[in-house]
């Protein structure tokens, strides 16, 4: 299995943009510019790769006035992975439903509560998990989830998540209120070439570049020879831009040889 983490206060990527390969998967990474004022990266990300039962488990994070909640909420998926892969390589019908449950079980527990109490800032928090021609996503703030795909794109459809502000978790906490407040989806892969993009912020609100729109996105995958190549070009399109905040990219294609939903006249 692959595993692979990264906070930004480890390693900042301030004025150098950064981009790595596994298999499938892309990981991107630009602290911001320093002419732009940047001296910190509160980034963060994790991503875990299972090719025999196949499945990806990918966490970014977008922590600020610290990246002391981002570092927790890494530390504390970590020490997680035995109980959350069991989940993972479950039978689909049973996996997703218990995923649910235990993602709010860690985010609602007293002790990790109380250690969140003690952080500086917090972090908007996107987890994602892709298992066999599924994909299930639990949304804390802002981050952005999209999924490009032909089929979709004709309908104008490439954002899976909402994002949400006025949403954390750290310092700031969602999971503290009465009824704490997050999103989490599932949706069906199409047949065919499905890319998963996930993004920080930093990205859709570069100055002077049309990356809220996530057409202008899949444009710059569609002619781009490979999704490392893509990631690149995204990174140094808002370096060049004079991008302040700090942006990470996780993504990746999957290829679904099933049959997806269709309507019942097609």
């Amino acid at each position: 299995m692959f595993k692979f983490s990264w906070i930004g206060s480890e390693t900042h990527f301030v004025d150098l943009p950064d981009t790595l390969q596994f298999k499938n998967i892309v990981i991107g990474r630009f602290g911001g510019n320093t002419s732009a004022g940047q001296y910190k990266n509160e980034d963060g990300c994790l991503v875990w790769v299972n090719e025999e039962q196949n499945w990806e488990f990918v966490m970014i994070l977008d922590a600020h006035n610290s990246a002391e909640s981002a570092e927790l909420v890494v530390e504390t998926i970590l020490n997680e992975e035995h109980n959350l892969t069991s989940i993972f390589n479950k039978p689909l019908s049973v996996a997703f439903q218990e995923l649910d449950h235990y993602i709010l079980h860690i985010f609602q527990d007293p002790l990790f509560l109380a250690r969140c109490r003690e952080v500086q800032g917090e972090t908007a928090c996107l987890i994602v998990l892709r298992k066999d021609k599924y994909i299930w996503w639990f949304s804390v703030g802002d981050c952005i989830l999209h999924m490009f795909h032909p089929e979709l794109a004709e309908m104008q459809q490439y954002q899976l998540n909402q994002r949400n502000f006025y949403e954390w978790i750290g310092n700031v906490n969602t999971f503290e209120l009465d009824v704490p407040c997050y999103s989490t989806g599932r949706r069906e892969l199409r047949k065919g070439l499905n890319q998963l993009f996930m993004t920080t912020d930093g990205l859709t609100e570069c100055p002077h570049t049309s990356f809220d729109n996530p057409r202008d996105i899949l444009q710059v995958f569609t002619h781009s020879q490979s999704s490392h190549d893509a990631v690149g070009q995204l990174l140094k399109e808002i370096e060049a831009k004079g991008v302040r905040d700090s942006t990470t990219i996780v993504s990746w294609a999957v290829e679904i040889d099933e049959y997806a939903t269709e309507p019942s006249n097609k």
